[in-house]
């Protein structure tokens, strides 16, 4: 899966973030998992544009280090900051061939990270990279498309996204485009890997604890829309979470 097209998107990654399914369930879901980050050190892989990387600066991280394969990405992560100040350094770079890192970290974050490992073996070797950058009893916290997601992509578009087979298999699980529908639309190219491919890389790489946590609406999504708007994401979930320790 090609890094041009994250370069392609660039900044416009951020407008992901205020469609519905972004705002009210993945980022409000994996913020309340990550929990408490004041005083700890984030390892922010696959950070993209830095939206998580600068959110956990806000809320009180000692440190913040994003990586990301694309030059782009981090072209437009470095304007963020450049505008906003934080203190989030970034850097670009492939998480299966991750730089040993000068410290190991508290927290490392990986959204989006793990199903574009092109096979089995490149995820084990970045969940190796990853769990030699933290330090032992830190934590690693996962967002992805969920594995037992079934494709609708009719129910996906009111949450503002489209989810489509490609028709192709990946060595880890089937492929998919996402088509976030901003204006204009953006699209990605990525797998939805096996639950028992997760759990095995990050077995072999050396965590433990491994564990699936769903992914909830938040109450102002709630609010916003009602419980019926959200029927469709609750009986069919687009996106899983996963924690586990180093």
């Amino acid at each position: 899966m090609s890094v041009q097209q994250y370069d392609e998107i660039g900044e416009a990654f951020e407008g992901f973030k205020s469609l519905p399914l972004t705002r009210y369930a993945e980022v409000p879901g994996f913020l309340a998992m990550v929990g408490d980050v004041r005083g700890k050190a984030v390892l922010d892989l696959a950070s993209g544009t830095g939206f998580y990387s600068r959110e956990f600066m806000r809320r009180g991280a000692a440190e913040v280090f994003g990586v990301d394969i694309s030059r782009e990405m981090v072209a437009a992560a470095r304007e963020l900051e450049a505008r906003e100040p934080l203190g989030v350094r970034y850097e670009v770079g492939d998480v299966t061939e991750l730089r040993p890192m000068d410290r190991q970290f508290d927290i490392a974050l990986g959204v989006q990270l793990l199903n574009y490992a092109q096979d089995v073996a490149a995820m084990e070797r970045m969940c190796r990279n990853v769990h030699r950058s933290l330090l032992p009893g830190a934590e690693f916290f996962v967002l992805a498309q969920s594995p037992d997601y079934r494709p609708d992509p009719s129910s996906l578009e009111k949450y503002g996204f489209r989810c489509e087979p490609t028709g192709e298999e990946a060595a880890t699980g089937p492929r998919f485009r996402v088509t976030a529908l901003l204006d204009p639309p953006v699209s990605i190219i990525s797998a939805a890997p096996r639950r028992e491919v997760y759990e095995a890389s990050l077995r072999a790489a050396g965590f433990s604890e491994v564990t699936w946590v769903p992914l909830e609406v938040s109450e102002a999504g709630l609010r916003e829309y009602g419980a019926d708007f959200w029927a469709d994401f609750r009986a069919n979930p687009p996106l899983e979470m996963l924690r586990c320790r180093a």
